[in-house]
């Protein structure tokens, strides 16, 4: 095993918040029902942490039932008197009033959600946040647009007038993962309250800071009070309780597949809708006559970015033989550079994974990965005292029998293996249980899109890695999920069709 060298290590935070960032770190921080901030019913408070430290950050209102059971009550009341009926071009005034405050705190944005979710501050300032702002702005444009249609019936003789409505569903919830907090609740928010559905946000509870943040900046964006309801709490608790409520019509998760089959469950109930983003381990193909300028770098971005926490990560590589050790030195050589450090330092590149549980889980595959025959030719190690960081890993020699190569890591652990042609690539670029992504690298368009064609994925990319765009649906196959988010899909999934006959 080859370790990080020593002077790419930046564990140690070096930056101080900002004054407004520290401020409102430092707050109380409650739940935000009926447009009141407010105390969990019984009192009970969690808490969150700093990954790059491990210190705990601030304590938050840990939701009831009881208090769940406010939250629909305030979104039903919202929607049946103020949003459903609002002009849709009122709707959309307000997703850009809120887009507008997005971006004019984005300093304090990116500095919360790297505090907390220990991703770079450059990256979350760059990213993140832009992209949940344009979010907001894309579907504050759908808000003005979704229509039905007319029809000519096909069966009757006599005069009818046949048309159909698209109407917004209701309550409804949006459940984030702890990898992308800040852009996920703009996935979630922007198609549904575009559609005129209410909704009830519930962060994850190792990542709920910049999601406070948000219902304070909706709040002064001037929505009506319930239109938005922010939630805190565990998934076990007020996660399960949103997911059972009678009065909440539709679900949208992204997370785990573990997690989503647990809420196909508890949404049987009143069978309610559901939108679930879940788990990947996508394969990145590069044939010997890809642009390697181009190939090499992304590879080594699609597994190292955001510390291998992402659901597409380009995880499973296949090189074709006579390129696969250029391609190999090229990726250990982008990893063995990499800074590791604290989000909030502007230097770092690879923050540290959200949890200790999470860097024990993915030291534990590595682990079982070379215990059944993978060789590690770079990283593999959990460097520091303090934090939860964990190098940028290649492993070779895995088989489809290792865990590695199968299972979903969720970290910076990169399985590559060669493949000879294209009859090798195609039965193995297909995984048995995920098709989130796929990523194909070749000059031969026609080798490019007939394995684009037969590969299982919900997005395949052809000479580059993760593009998103707010007008383009992005979702899975198999166990990677149902449904699609962003585009003109992700906001009809939080509407109702309904058919009106008028005999003239």
């Amino acid at each position: 095993m080859n370790a990080h060298p020593a002077d790419l290590l930046v564990h140690h935070p070096e930056k101080q918040l900002s004054a407004r960032a520290a401020a409102f770190a430092a707050k109380k921080k409650q739940l935000y029902i009926g447009g009141k901030f407010t105390d969990a019913s019984d009192g009970a408070t969690f808490t969150s942490e700093d990954p790059a430290t491990g210190k705990i950050i601030c304590e938050f209102a840990e939701a009831t039932r009881e208090d769940v059971d406010r939250a629909v009550r305030a979104a039903d009341d919202a929607f049946e008197n103020h949003w459903r009926d609002m002009a849709p071009a009122g709707r959309s005034a307000l997703l850009h009033k809120l887009a507008d405050l997005i971006m004019e705190n984005v300093d304090e944005l990116a500095e919360l959600e790297s505090l907390d979710a220990g991703k770079p501050v450059a990256v979350a300032r760059a990213l993140d946040i832009p992209f949940t702002a344009e979010i907001l702005r894309y579907y504050a444009g759908w808000a003005t647009k979704l229509s039905g249609k007319t029809f000519n019936l096909s069966l009757q003789g006599d005069p009818y007038h046949a048309y159909t409505l698209r109407e917004p569903l209701g309550v409804v919830a949006g459940i984030i993962p702890w990898n992308f907090p800040f852009s996920q609740a703009g996935f979630k928010i922007g198609p549904a309250l575009a559609a005129g559905c209410t909704m009830l946000l519930k962060p994850a509870e190792q990542t709920p800071l910049t999601a406070v943040r948000l219902a304070e900046l909706i709040d002064e964006a001037g929505f009506p009070a319930g239109v938005v309801n922010v939630i805190t709490g565990h998934g076990r608790t007020s996660g399960a309780a949103i997911t059972e409520h009678a009065g909440v019509r539709k679900v949208s998760f992204t997370g785990s597949t573990e997690v989503g089959k647990i809420l196909l469950k508890a949404a049987s109930g009143n069978l309610k809708r559901l939108t679930l983003e879940l788990g990947g381990k996508s394969p990145n193909i590069i044939f010997a006559d890809a642009d390697m300028e181009k190939a090499i770098p992304a590879a080594a971005g699609a597994i190292f970015g955001n510390t291998g926490q992402v659901c597409n990560a380009g995880s499973r590589l296949y090189v074709q033989r006579s390129a696969f050790d250029k391609v190999v030195s090229g990726i250990v050589d982008h990893a063995r550079k990499l800074k590791l450090g604290a989000g909030l330092n502007e230097g770092t590149e690879l923050g540290p994974l959200i949890s200790k549980v999470q860097r024990d889980r993915v030291a534990a595959y590595v682990e079982a990965g070379r215990r059944d025959g993978a060789d590690i030719a770079t990283g593999g190690g959990a460097p520091g005292e303090a934090g939860y960081f964990f190098e940028p890993t290649v492993l070779l020699g895995t088989t489809p029998s290792m865990s590695v190569q199968t299972e979903e890591i969720f970290g910076p652990v990169l399985c590559a293996m060669p493949f000879d042609d294209m009859s090798d690539i195609e039965p193995v670029a297909d995984h048995a249980q995920y098709g989130l992504a796929a990523s194909i690298w070749t000059r031969d368009l026609s080798t490019a899109h007939r394995l684009g064609r037969r590969v299982a994925a919900g997005a395949v990319w052809i000479n580059c890695f993760g593009v998103f765009d707010p007008n383009l649906p992005f979702g899975g196959y198999k166990e990677s999920g149902w449904g699609r988010e962003m585009g003109q899909e992700g906001v009809e999934a939080f509407t109702e069709v309904k058919s009106v006959t008028v005999r003239l």
